[in-house]
């Protein structure tokens, strides 16, 4: 018997990353379009959910634009807790497990050192506050959930800092870039590796364990020396390097305030599901290398 892993937000990176990971014997992941499930539409989340018999859900549907949330708080708010909530509520009645994925944003990014997951949270714009409500709703409802932070995601697909480095370095001899954000960059291709095994898991094992985990590749690192990666692999394919100048926070003003701090532990994952990420350097070598080679194909 197949059992299906319902994958909301498919078309986003981590719903492309995830429907392309060979998946294990015995499932299916099913990632419906915007046009069948909208979270802007309630009644789309009620028939997809009442549609079949799910193993499971993977909720990695989010309204990410950051600064835009600033601007559209009820929307942000109706695709990060409403949605999640109303989610929740019908895994619970089903008896399925969930995992919802958060993000570093529900930080204020004022500790020193990596975060743990006992931290408190302390959102600084509407984004990371919607964020945080979307988590207390699967804790609240689900007794079986995994709640996965993590933090600055980037792929091969959609929009990301990696597309956007490539692109401007194609048309700018420099780039300024903020150097006093630390964090990790998250390939999303990892993280969606991560998530189905845990997934996996989850269905599996009654005992698994629940709760919220750093879900990051391994490392810490700031915007400006992610771009010098990304332009250091890119040299490997002949592409020019730009000059990066380091630039504080101060001198990129946005609408949203970003965490200075985004670095999360992830010991707790490493510990609970025995799962390592990759270190960040080499998911984005990874991903600069699968872009600049369709790139060259296609020429």
């Amino acid at each position: 018997m197949i059992r299906p892993i319902l994958v909301t937000g498919g078309d986003g990176q981590l719903g492309t990353s995830l429907c392309g990971l060979p998946v294990p014997e015995g499932y299916a992941l099913v990632a419906p379009g915007l046009d069948v499930l909208d979270f802007t539409r309630p009644e789309t989340i009620d028939a997809v959910m009442a549609s079949r018999p799910w193993a499971a859900v993977i909720n990695g549907a989010a309204h990410t634009a950051v600064d835009r949330a600033e601007s559209e708080p009820a929307l942000a708010w109706t695709i990060n807790a409403a949605a999640p909530a109303r989610i929740a509520r019908l895994c619970a009645a089903a008896g399925i497990p969930m995992v919802q994925v958060s993000t570093d944003y529900v930080y204020p990014g004022d500790k020193d050192g990596a975060y743990v997951e006992a931290d408190a949270v302390g959102p600084l714009g509407v984004y990371g506050a919607s964020k945080a409500a979307g988590e207390f709703a699967v804790r609240a409802a689900v007794p079986r959930h995994v709640i996965a932070r993590t933090s600055w995601v980037v792929s091969p697909f959609g929009n990301n800092f990696v597309k956007t480095m490539l692109r401007l370095g194609a048309e700018r001899p420099e780039l300024r870039v903020v150097d006093d954000q630390w964090g990790a960059p998250t390939s999303a291709q990892d993280l969606a590796a991560a998530l189905l095994q845990i997934t996996c898991r989850l269905i599996e094992a009654p005992d698994a364990p629940t709760g919220v985990f750093h879900t990051v590749n391994r490392g810490e690192t700031t915007w400006r020396r992610v771009a010098e990666a990304v332009f250091a692999r890119a040299a490997h394919h002949g592409r020019t390097v730009p000059v990066v100048t380091p630039i504080p926070t101060s001198d990129y003003p946005t609408p949203a305030r970003r965490p200075l701090n985004s670095r999360l532990s992830t010991a707790r994952l490493e510990q609970a599901y025995g799962i390592v990420l990759p270190d960040w350097r080499d998911g984005v070598d990874r991903i600069v290398d699968q872009l600049l080679q369709t790139e060259t194909t296609v020429r």
